[in-house]
């Protein structure tokens, strides 16, 4: 391979050929790092899953003590042991370990980038790959959420929504200024139910992204939610829908809020539809603790999560008779497989759908039977 046609992480455009190196070790393994970001930016990955498998490579070499062209199977079985069994890691967070080590051998022993060759002239060994398929978890199954979680049930809902107005009032009837972000996020949590949001997806939500659903009027200027900032894929912009408007109610909350209440907001002169006291969004970080306080002060299920509103919003249009497409099509899933996992339906759908059918089966039997007298 010429100079001219090095590949992105290519070692000899991150180590200058015949310049002694004052420390050869963490150079050399800084400059394959930095190669490695290199490769990955030219497959248009985003910079936090970059950064994210940057740091697993670098706690990996820290426990292993060692750099990668002295790395071994048996340093990774110790750590992926180490993290199952002492840091109790989940299912899905070891397999993110084990795919960022996974994927920076791959890379460090790609002929194409050099760096085997480089480390066996300076090192005398060269990097080799340590995770195999009998030391690494494979993904077999689309969702893997611990079992334990789940959608609301209905009551458990208005609860938590009934909580949430409360704690405005409670507020306001103090004289305190913090009404306004209580209101914010109890609207914010109605809407992420109300149109079956992801928590990125309701947080970055602008005023522009809703507009006019011609098949359904009555919703206003709130009859269609234009998400732009769905789960991209690897490689890809973020995925973008559009989610119909399907109870009154939520339309009705918008408007209050944009019209009566946000603008009182601090950062309201932003685009952002919920903007923060302190900044011109709210953070994940808040949306997590004021749920998780709700939740708590009502001694609600500590399974249900922020997630829990998206997984309620499916199953309780499937409860309500919604078309199976229809619902997939507003969560935003490209399989049918995908949205039965979040379909938490009641023991009592199950037994009302059980009954209809039943009877529709008697109510066939019994045709012929009437037919002849």
């Amino acid at each position: 391979m010429s100079n001219n046609r090095a590949a992105p992480g290519a070692a000899r455009l991150h180590l200058a050929d015949g310049v002694p190196l004052l420390r050869p070790d963490e150079q050399v393994f800084e400059a394959m790092l930095d190669g490695w970001r290199n490769q990955q930016l030219a497959r248009n990955l985003a910079l936090s899953t970059i950064n994210g498998r940057e740091r697993e490579v670098r706690a990996f070499a820290a426990h292993a003590d060692a750099f990668p062209w002295n790395w071994s199977s048996a340093l990774a079985d110790e750590w992926f042991g180490d993290l199952r069994s002492v840091h109790g890691c989940g299912r899905s967070t070891l397999r993110g370990y084990q795919e960022a080590v996974r994927l920076f051998c791959d890379y460090t022993t790609d002929p194409a980038y050099e760096w085997a060759a480089e480390c066996e002239r300076r090192f005398g060994t060269h990097p080799i790959q340590v995770c195999h398929e009998w030391n690494t978890a494979v993904h077999m199954q689309e969702c893997e959420a611990e079992a334990p979680k789940r959608a609301f049930t209905r009551d458990e809902l208005q609860t938590f929504f009934d909580h949430a107005d409360d704690q405005v009032e409670r507020v306001r009837g103090r004289g305190r200024k913090g009404w306004l972000p209580a209101f914010r996020d109890a609207m914010l949590f109605k809407t992420a139910y109300a149109f079956g949001l992801c928590r990125n997806e309701t947080r970055m939500l602008d005023t522009a992204d809703f507009g006019r659903n011609p098949e359904g009027a009555e919703f206003g200027e709130f009859g269609v939610c234009y998400v732009r900032h769905g789960k991209a894929k690897k490689g890809s912009p973020p995925k973008r829908r559009s989610v119909l408007t399907v109870w009154e109610w939520s339309a009705e909350i918008l408007d209050q809020w944009t019209s009566e209440v946000r603008p009182a907001m601090r950062h309201a002169d932003g685009p952002a539809l919920w903007p923060s006291e302190r900044g011109r969004r709210v953070g994940l970080q808040r949306l997590d603790s004021r749920f998780a306080a709700y939740r708590d002060d009502l001694g609600l299920d500590p399974v249900l999560d922020f997630h829990s509103l998206r997984r309620s919003y499916v199953t309780h249009l499937i409860e309500d008779g919604m078309d199976p497409l229809f619902v997939q099509q507003q969560a935003g899933h490209d399989h049918a497989s995908t949205t039965s996992i979040y379909t938490c339906v009641s023991s009592d759908f199950r037994t009302r759908t059980l009954r209809r059918a039943l009877d529709a089966i008697i109510e066939a039997a019994l045709k012929p039977a009437r037919s002849a007298r």
